[in-house]
C-alpha cells in the first residue's frame, strides 16, 4: 500500500531528489532500498516519498539542515552516489524549508 510520510508540523525540511533514469538497473533497486533503509536510521530523519514514470521525484524530510549534511557524508551513502552517471541521464537534488503543510 502506498503511503505519504507523516511528517512533524512545519517547519522542517525537504531533499527533492528529481532524476531520469538511464537504461537498466545496474544494481540500482538494492541500492534504493538500502538508502531509505539507512536513512530511516539518520538522527533527524522524518520520512520518505517516491514516484517513478518517466521522471522520479523521491522526497526525504528531516528536522534540520544538520541533519541533512550529515546523511549527505554517510560513507554508504557517499558510496552509492557514486554510481550516479551510471543510473541517471539527469539528476537534481532541491532543499527547501517547509513552512505550511495541510492534506487530509
Amino acid at each position: 500500500m502506498v503511503q505519504a510520510a507523516a511528517t512533524p508540523q512545519p517547519p522542517y525540511y525537504a531533499v527533492i531528489f528529481t532524476s531520469i533514469r538511464t537504461d537498466g538497473d545496474h544494481g540500482y533497486g538494492d541500492t534504493a532500498a538500502r538508502m531509505v533503509e539507512l536513512a530511516a536510521e539518520q538522527p533527524g530523519f522524518l520520512g520518505f516519498e517516491t514516484a517513478r514514470q518517466e521522471l522520479g521525484i523521491s522526497v526525504s524530510y528531516w528536522a534540520s539542515l544538520e541533519a541533512i549534511a550529515t546523511w549527505k557524508t554517510n560513507a554508504e551513502h557517499r558510496q552509492a552516489q557514486g554510481h550516479a552517471r551510471e543510473w541517471y541521464r539527469h539528476f537534481r537534488v532541491r532543499i527547501c524549508r517547509v513552512e505550511r503543510e495541510y492534506g487530509f
